[in-house]
């Protein structure tokens, strides 16, 4: 009844003072035990457990505290420990973990206290845990509000993207994946010369035109770590902070592909030179590919846009000529079913009436004119549609443009 005594009496206590105390206590009750204690994120025991990379039971001498969660999205329950005991067997040696959450001002502070015979052995298990929490497995890593969390979700949908439909100007496709798969598969080379192995690259163009998509094609083909960035913000944190734990995070998961989107929103006056030195780590930095990418370049700093050393590769994505779309209708047409199909004389009228869409634009052209169509079910009606839609389209771009013109 020692823990459940003295988890009870820490929770009664004033925040600063709940860590100090167990620490101090835990020491006593247990002073031929070995005590490593901290609150890394990187210390999940229960997803290690549930890896089968070791054995886990809570202890049915205290209360253990367990919350159950609702995820709608997936249509199942989760459980959440708060506070609790366990007893724990990794290769076939016993040690005893001691999980405890509490509130620190707005952020809730979890910690952990590990008991076991040596030093050695309570580092060798915290680092095997930390280190397979570290592992991106079929997810990609999210920044945002300070923390990391691992996307399976967003993992998932960029198992659809491809360069197959994708249709880009020139050789730009094929000059992109060779640049990535050339670094990746160069690391003696670079090593050889002296050259520290790492990249930046940055796609400019205006939304729509396929840099996003693109990214998510070189994820999927590259197969290697995806870390990726929506903010550098926190309610919490500086922005120089959660840089830091963003390139950290980089460096222990390379090599990675770590994404920038819309880096010119990222950025701000007060961040930039913090993130300029970040990202300037040298050896720091080996493996680590950044991508970045801009639909406004003029409101980049020429530190980042025309220094070479940090994005030395800049690829620009611009609105499809009528080459492209034709490839791009094409590709879209021979997915539809054969009621719906364009004829060629169809395709030239749409290739006439889009000039000035971006493939976004074109996409969406096709999309809601389906929806329409299936409404009405008439054959060969999906022309007639298109015609009534892009004159619908091209006044929206009208209007977003004349919005933009006016901020």
């Amino acid at each position: 009844m020692k823990i459940q005594q003295l988890i009870t009496e820490a929770l009664n206590l004033p925040n600063n003072a709940i860590s100090y105390h167990i620490s101090q206590e835990l020491a006593a009750i247990y002073s031929q035990k070995i005590l490593l204690e901290g609150s890394d994120d990187s210390f999940n025991l229960e997803e290690y457990a549930d890896a089968n990379l070791c054995e886990i039971q809570n202890d049915s001498h205290i209360h253990n505290q367990v919350l159950t969660g609702w995820n709608g999205m997936d249509n199942e329950i989760y459980k959440y420990t708060e506070n609790a005991s366990f007893e724990v067997t990794w290769q076939a040696e016993k040690l005893d973990v001691l999980l405890m959450s509490w509130q620190q001002g707005y952020c809730k502070i979890r910690y952990y206290w590990i008991l076991a015979d040596s030093k050695e052995l309570a580092e060798k298990f915290f680092t095997a845990v930390c280190d397979w929490n570290a592992e991106i497995r079929d997810e990609v890593l999210v920044f945002e509000d300070g923390y990391w969390n691992k996307n399976p979700d967003l993992f998932q949908s960029i198992q659809g993207a491809n360069f197959q439909n994708l249709v880009l100007h020139g050789n730009l496709k094929e000059d992109i994946q060779d640049d990535l798969i050339n670094f990746f598969a160069s690391r003696e080379i670079y090593a050889n010369y002296g050259v520290p192995w790492k990249r930046g690259i940055l796609f400019i163009g205006s939304p729509g035109n396929g840099k996003t998509h693109t990214v998510k094609a070189l994820i999927n083909q590259i197969q290697q770590p995806c870390l990726y960035v929506k903010s550098f913000k926190s309610e919490y944190d500086t922005d120089s902070e959660n840089i830091r734990k963003v390139f950290k995070q980089a460096r222990q998961s390379a090599p990675c592909i770590l994404v920038l989107e819309d880096i010119d929103s990222l950025l701000s006056d007060e961040n930039r030179s913090f993130f300029l030195n970040e990202l300037d780590g040298f050896a720091d930095n080996q493996g680590i590919v950044t991508i970045a990418t801009t639909n406004h370049p003029e409101r980049l700093d020429s530190a980042i846009s025309d220094r070479p050393s940090r994005f030395d590769r800049k690829y620009h994505f611009e609105l499809p000529d009528i080459s492209e779309r034709r490839a791009y209708i094409t590709l879209w047409n021979d997915k539809l079913k054969i009621a719906m199909r364009l004829s060629d004389q169809a395709i030239d009228q749409m290739l006439a009436l889009t000039d000035g869409f971006s493939f976004a634009y074109l996409k969406e052209l096709f999309l809601s004119s389906m929806i329409r169509w299936m409404g009405a079910m008439e054959t060969g009606g999906l022309e007639k549609i298109m015609v009534s839609q892009v004159a619908i389209l091209r006044e929206q771009m009208s209007s977003t443009t004349a919005n933009k013109e006016a901020l």
